[in-house]
C-alpha cells in the first residue's frame, strides 16, 4: 500500500452468527441486503434487515460502511447518539416486532458496542448521506 492511502477502521463489524444469518436470508431470498437502524422507539431502534433497496434511504439516514456485503445506514438522529461506538451485528433468539426478514426465523439482529478510542476517532472510514448514495447510484 502506497504511503499517501490512507486504512479506514469501519464502523460496523459482525458476529459469525450474523454471518451465518445473512448467508441463509441470501439464499432464502436470492437478493442483496441492506441494514437500517431508525432509533425508533423499541425495535426501532434495532438493526433491520432489508432485500436491497426495499428501505427507502434519504437525507435523514446516514451510511456507516458494509458490513459483510451489506450497506448499513441509521437515522441521523440516532447516529448523533453511536458516532463514537463502534458497532458489532449480532443476533439473538426471539422474535422482534420489526418489518427485518429474519424475524420468521425466531432470532432478530442486535447490535454490541464499545466506545472507540481516541486514535481510532480520528482513522474512521468516512460517513455519507443516503442522498449521497442514492447519487451514486449504489441503492436503487
Amino acid at each position: 500500500m502506497s504511503p499517501d492511502k490512507k486504512t479506514f477502521i469501519p464502523r460496523v463489524l459482525i458476529t459469525e452468527a450474523a454471518m451465518d444469518t445473512i448467508d441463509t436470508l441470501r439464499k432464502r431470498f436470492g437478493s442483496e441486503l441492506m441494514f437500517h437502524q431508525s432509533g425508533g422507539c423499541c425495535d426501532g431502534s434495532s438493526p433491520m434487515c432489508f432485500e436491497k433497496g426495499d428501505f427507502k434511504v434519504g437525507g435523514s439516514d446516514i451510511w456507516l460502511g458494509e458490513v459483510y456485503g451489506c450497506d448499513f445506514f441509521m437515522n441521523s438522529d440516532q447516529f448523533e447518539y453511536w458516532k463514537h461506538t463502534e458497532l458489532t451485528l449480532d443476533v439473538t433468539p426471539g422474535r422482534g416486532s420489526s418489518f427485518s426478514i429474519e424475524i420468521p426465523m425466531g432470532i432478530r439482529f442486535m447490535i454490541r458496542s464499545r466506545l472507540f478510542t481516541m486514535e481510532e476517532l480520528e482513522n474512521l472510514i468516512p460517513t455519507k448521506t443516503g442522498e449521497e448514495v442514492l447519487e451514486e447510484g449504489s441503492i436503487k
